[in-house]
């Protein structure tokens, strides 16, 4: 795997309390690709990758152990912008979560909180935005409508531009497509594999097809435990573990 490393994990242990919720992960994201995480609920999928843009922050008692690298400066050094950094590795979640605003003040909010005033500016990143998410045709006649008022599919799209106006480097999606239909999945799937070309993607699913469909690179984990990582190709056809066959055979999870 020689491509460029944008997230370097090194030796990550996390803890909730006393509980141990990571266990020595260590394991290079790359540029430009997508990369999955698979494993039964509850393995810790979801809380390696809020270590990404340091959400689990905000949980008390929680704590890491380790270093996160991006673009190799450690992103849990006291010196770090944890705001800039939320701004550099955006985040998409289960259900979408658009404000009960318009589509226009949805987007339009992370450039204004970010300080930004010049309108034409702002309009022009929100409709670029808007097109990268393949929703702008959809919208373009109701961006003054509330956002409550599109299909989930479509605000779970809301929710990729959103993330997209302020311009990431690494966008994380956590079971992006777990409440949408199968025609709103294959649409966040088919941006995905487009987004990859100018972003850096990380993705937890449940759903080993949809890994297997959208990423380059899959790790599967269990019990707070990186058990295999490899090219997806590699992990689904000859994993190297034992145990790994054993949840892609359907055997557990």
């Amino acid at each position: 795997m020689d491509h460029e490393v944008k997230i370097r994990a090194d030796k990550i242990n996390f803890y909730y309390g006393k509980t141990q919720a990571l266990k020595n992960i260590a394991i290079d994201i790359y540029s430009n690709k997508v990369t999955a995480f698979i494993g039964p609920s509850g393995c810790g999928k979801s809380t390696f990758i809020r270590l990404l843009n340091r959400m689990n922050d905000l949980i008390p008692g929680a704590r890491v152990e380790g270093r996160i690298l991006m673009d190799g400066k450690d992103i849990n050094h006291a010196k770090m912008d944890v705001v800039d950094l939320r701004r550099r590795v955006g985040m998409v979640f289960q259900k979408p979560n658009p404000f009960p605003k318009t589509i226009y003040e949805n987007m339009a909010y992370g450039l204004i909180i970010n300080g930004i005033k010049d309108k034409s500016f702002i309009e022009q990143r929100v409709i670029n935005s808007l097109k990268k998410a393949a929703l702008f045709d959809d919208v373009k006649d109701r961006l003054h409508d509330s956002a409550l008022m599109l299909s989930g599919g479509q605000q779970q799209r809301l929710c990729i531009a959103r993330c997209l106006v302020v311009e990431p480097e690494v966008i994380l999606f956590d079971e992006p497509c777990a409440s949408l239909d199968p025609i709103s999945t294959r649409k966040i799937e088919e941006l995905i594999l487009e987004l990859k070309h100018d972003y850096t993607i990380v993705i937890v699913t449940h759903n080993m097809q949809q890994a297997a469909r959208v990423s380059d690179h899959t790790a599967f984990m269990y019990l707070g435990e990186l058990i295999e990582y490899d090219e997806t190709e590699k992990i689904f056809t000859v994993p190297k573990e034992k145990m790994t066959e054993e949840y892609l055979s359907g055997k557990f999870g």
